[in-house]
């Protein structure tokens, strides 16, 4: 495998994606595939969801075509995340309880695990079932990202190419092939999901998303020591990780529902200090790079990986808590007591 491989694959699922994006829109919208106004979501008009289709399609075909399943690891990987597509299709079109989404979540990150790909966290049998709880749970933190044109878009075109050339580096280039696809894939698909969004990914987008980083991150870690474990899988999957912390804190304090949707996502808050919908994409990108940077250097070597979790747990912990002083729930009226006569 070579540069020019990882080229036309790259060029390949980007123009797919953005050739096919438009092909599936009609469909949904042929079909009554629409997401509707209402409640705690931010578009106004009704907007097809079948993009997760064409960037699942798009991230598959070519790297299998130019390179094949290339290893038992990689093949546990792609069956997985494209259990994990129909899944969220099928629950974009009938929504399921959530009892059996975790199932079949659960097996598909079994899937994965078993194929080999385990992170080293304690270096013991426990690194097999803390594997398996993370894939899933940060699969679907990157699922409630999806929460704002071009979110997850921006933020899944930086991840997943930094997260590629982080598994260039450490001498996984089949892994690297899959990444590089995903980016493009989600690039070709970012031009109609971009404020104001033509079309949005659904549940097959977003949680084949999360399930390729969140296996892909713990890929390029196996093998390796704690230290590298915990900043390898935080700083790749730091920005959906950190959504989550901010919402089930969020919501904690306030006394609300966890699993409950609503308008608290970080996303949110940035667009009530003032940004726009495209800029707090950007922001998102920008901090999703950050952390993906972060990675890659200590990939490189060029950071130690202690210093690099450290680093990454203390920025976590301070991108949680700062967000909650931005205030996005109506404010509770005081009861009021009404004297009683004698």
């Amino acid at each position: 495998m070579n540069g020019t491989t990882a080229l036309v694959t790259a060029i390949s699922a980007f123009a797919g994606c953005a050739t096919a994006t438009p092909v599936v829109r009609r469909l949904a919208l042929r079909w009554g595939l629409t997401d509707r106004p209402g409640g705690h979501k931010s578009h106004r008009r009704p907007t097809p969801y079948l993009g997760g289709i064409a960037i699942m399609l798009c991230t598959v075909v070519p790297p299998v075509a130019l390179a094949g399943a290339a290893g038992q690891r990689i093949a546990g990987i792609l069956v997985g995340a494209v259990a994990m597509a129909l899944l969220g299709l099928i629950d974009d079109v009938a929504p399921l309880p959530p009892p059996t989404r975790l199932a079949v979540q659960a097996l598909a990150a079994g899937v994965a695990v078993t194929s080999g790909v385990v992170a080293p966290v304690t270096g013991s049998w426990p690194d097999v079932p803390i594997t398996l709880l993370w894939i899933v749970v940060v699969t679907n933190s990157f699922n409630l990202l999806d929460n704002m044109d071009g979110a997850l878009g921006a933020v899944t075109v930086v991840s997943t190419a930094l997260l590629a050339a982080a598994a260039f580096v450490s001498g996984r280039p089949e892994l690297g092939l899959l990444l590089a696809a995903l980016s493009a894939a989600a690039l070709g698909f970012l031009l109609y999901n971009w404020a104001p969004a033509r079309i949005f990914m659904g549940d097959a987008g977003s949680l084949f998303i999360g399930f390729v980083l969140a296996s892909s991150a713990a890929l390029v870690i196996t093998g390796t020591g704690t230290g590298t474990a915990v900043a390898g899988l935080l700083l790749p999957t730091f920005v959906a990780t950190v959504d989550t912390g901010i919402v089930l804190l969020s919501r904690r304090r306030a006394g609300r529902p966890l699993l409950q949707g609503g308008s608290d996502h970080l996303s949110h808050r940035l667009h009530r200090l003032g940004l726009g919908k495209r800029l707090t994409a950007l922001a998102l990108a920008v901090l999703a790079a950050a952390a993906g940077l972060v990675d890659l250097a200590m990939t490189l070597g060029w950071i130690a990986p202690v210093g690099a979790a450290i680093g990454g747990v203390a920025a976590a912990c301070v991108a949680v808590v700062l967000p909650q002083r931005v205030p996005v729930y109506p404010p509770t009226r005081p009861r009021t007591s009404i004297p009683v006569r004698g």
